[in-house]
């Protein structure tokens, strides 16, 4: 399939990259000019705007950081809803506000344009390896159409139900996410005042109801200081903002999310914003007036 691909950014680039390892020819954006370079040299053609990558393909996938992001690049000047067309299918991979996600949905099949909603989880390191989870919402007809195209990006692809539904269920990660990062900080300092070996204490929960994904994923980082961005503290605050808005219309209240968004706002004030969320533990390092060290003795 001919696929326009916008949005080159951590996430982005790596999936275009496997979708053309399986065979797709993309057109890519020249918005991020060094990525589309690199996408050029492995066979992709490239487009300078949304209206031009879309006049040329039967399918556009989108990667972007937020709502109006989006919408600009779907329903704004040379945007892509002026290439429309019968049978033009649009995949928003972002992570927005479920109601912008309806609301540019609707915008586009007033033209009839198709849209799908299918923000991934996973980060920068499943997006290399193409093993994303990606939860779609949309027409179960077109998802069934497109779902081969996303297999090449992703281990796991769920249609979750109609528009928005996709970044419903994106929103319930990043809480869950958060909430188990902040658990884990907590642990782990806990473990540190107390004079314990923190890599220890991974090691010996790590095997019980304790153990997740994000313990695998995050511990190794807290316990090394590496915060290099595989999903970046500023990003995560959008997520959160964007579950407590949607909590606040469905009167659903989200209590301990929205004490993880004062700890992440609190790191982005002190110029922590473009590291890993996994730098959520420098928060309670800070309040413990500790720093964890792998080699502290056992007591």
């Amino acid at each position: 399939m001919k696929i326009g691909f916008i949005g080159l950014g951590i996430m982005g680039k790596p999936m275009a990259t496997n979708l053309m390892k399986a065979g797709h020819q993309l057109v890519v954006s020249t918005h991020n000019a060094a990525a589309a370079e690199e996408l050029a040299g492995l066979g992709a053609d490239t487009a300078a705007s949304p209206r031009e990558i879309a006049e040329q393909v039967e399918l556009v996938i989108t990667m972007l950081p937020n709502s109006p992001q989006v919408k600009e690049v779907a329903l704004g000047p040379g945007g892509i809803v002026e290439a429309a067309r019968p049978g033009l299918v649009v995949i928003d991979t972002s992570s927005i506000a479920p109601l912008a996600a309806r609301e540019i949905h609707d915008a586009l099949a007033g033209k009839g344009v198709a849209m799908l909603d299918a923000p991934v989880s996973g980060g920068e390191p499943k997006a290399i390896d193409g093993t994303l989870s990606v939860m779609v919402g949309g027409d179960k007809g077109i998802f069934d159409e497109v779902v081969g195209v996303l297999d090449a990006v992703a281990a796991s692809v769920v249609h979750v139900g109609p528009i928005g539904a996709g970044n419903t269920a994106k929103l319930a990660n990043q809480v869950v996410v958060a909430l188990n990062i902040a658990a884990v900080s907590e642990a782990l300092v806990l473990a540190q005042k107390a004079g314990v070996d923190p890599a220890a204490v991974v090691a010996a929960i790590r095997g019980g109801l304790a153990g997740s994904a994000v313990l695998e994923a995050k511990a190794p980082m807290m316990l090394a200081h590496d915060f290099k961005p595989g999903f970046r503290i500023n990003l995560h605050i959008k997520d959160l903002l964007n579950a407590l808005d949607t909590s606040h219309e469905l009167g659903a209240p989200l209590l301990l999310t929205a004490a993880v968004l004062e700890m992440f706002t609190a790191l982005k004030a002190g110029g922590h914003e473009g590291d890993d969320h996994g730098g959520l533990v420098q928060f309670y390092e800070s309040i413990a007036g500790t720093t964890l060290d792998p080699t502290t003795p056992t007591t």
